[in-house]
């Protein structure tokens, strides 16, 4: 028979589309969990509230930094909410336990002049019509993955993910698939629609064979991985003069977020576009909303420049 931990991954991939890199935490955080609670003589069905502590003080007693031990508790309330609720457990144990308190860090993101730069540099050679074809189809390639991921906010394992029909001329939205295997609506603009059609053109133009995917690769899944466009990424990133370290597929991710506030977005707008499921996630940019709200009491209040 299956054990607890077992059944509750089952719920997850086939209730909930979990993907395998988040079943594999879970399988770890729980693995461990389960560990301490044969070593105290029970199990997941017969822990208790205390027990539960214990296992959190352990963790910290292990060095543990407090965001694991906040991820290793939400597995196991998860856990203990799943076999409440199908009956395999009288009660739910860590229903009333509390997570560690933990400072969120500022999301790391880039200004207007600096993804300008970016773009400045991925474009060069793309319209010098004596370089070789090959050249220019990488840079065209490599506009395409900046416009699309500053221009949409997509996830690095979304964009690399897109079917060849996402870049069709009269484009105007992007169908995405997210997390957990969940769709959504993205807007696309102009300069993201016309780095797509320049890239196929040039993809056409070099004579490569058509794909069913818009970024083709010869690897085993048939497109980019998240790795290859981070180390483009970072190559741009160290011609323009920017640090490496600062730029990355999910800063332009943050950078189109705290753009779109900075211009007056709405948060709940800007948590569909970025597929989060809970707003709670969305509002790490709020620091964005606080420093327009203060330039706007600066700017406009009547006693805003006084001391």
């Amino acid at each position: 028979m299956a054990g607890e931990i077992d059944l509750f991954l089952d719920m997850m991939a086939a209730e909930r589309g979990a993907a395998r890199n988040t079943l594999e935490a879970y399988r770890r955080d729980l693995d461990d969990y389960e560990s301490f609670l044969a070593a105290m003589g029970t199990g997941p069905k017969t822990a208790t509230t205390a027990t539960i502590r214990d296992y959190l003080a352990d963790c910290q007693g292990r060095g543990l930094k407090t965001a694991s031990v906040a991820r290793r508790l939400s597995a196991v309330r998860q856990l203990h909410r799943f076999l409440y609720g199908e009956g395999l457990s009288g009660e739910d144990p860590a229903a009333v336990l509390e997570g560690p308190k933990r400072g969120r860090p500022l999301p790391k993101t880039l200004g207007l002049a600096e993804v300008d730069r970016l773009l400045a540099v991925a474009r060069e050679g793309l319209d010098d019509a004596a370089r070789p074809v090959s050249e220019r189809l990488r840079a065209a390639r490599l506009t395409c993955l900046l416009e699309l991921l500053y221009a949409t906010g997509m996830r690095v394992s979304e964009l690399i993910a897109l079917p060849v029909g996402a870049a069709r001329r009269d484009q105007r939205f992007l169908v995405v698939r997210g997390k957990g295997n969940k769709e959504r609506i993205v807007p696309l603009n102009a300069a993201a629609k016309d780095a797509m059609a320049a890239y196929l053109a040039l993809r056409e133009e070099a004579g490569l064979g058509p794909s069913k995917w818009l970024f083709p690769s010869s690897g085993e899944s048939g497109h980019l991985t998240r790795q290859h466009v981070g180390r483009e990424l970072k190559g741009v990133a160290g011609a323009a003069g920017l640090s490496a370290a600062k730029v990355s597929p999910h800063v332009l991710r943050h950078a189109f977020a705290s753009h779109l506030l900075q211009n007056g977005a709405d948060l709940r707008a800007v948590q569909q576009l970025l597929g989060h499921a809970d707003i709670a996630t969305t509002q790490i940019y709020t620091h964005v909303l606080d420093e327009r709200l203060k330039s706007l009491v600066r700017d406009l209040h009547p006693l805003g420049n006084e001391d």
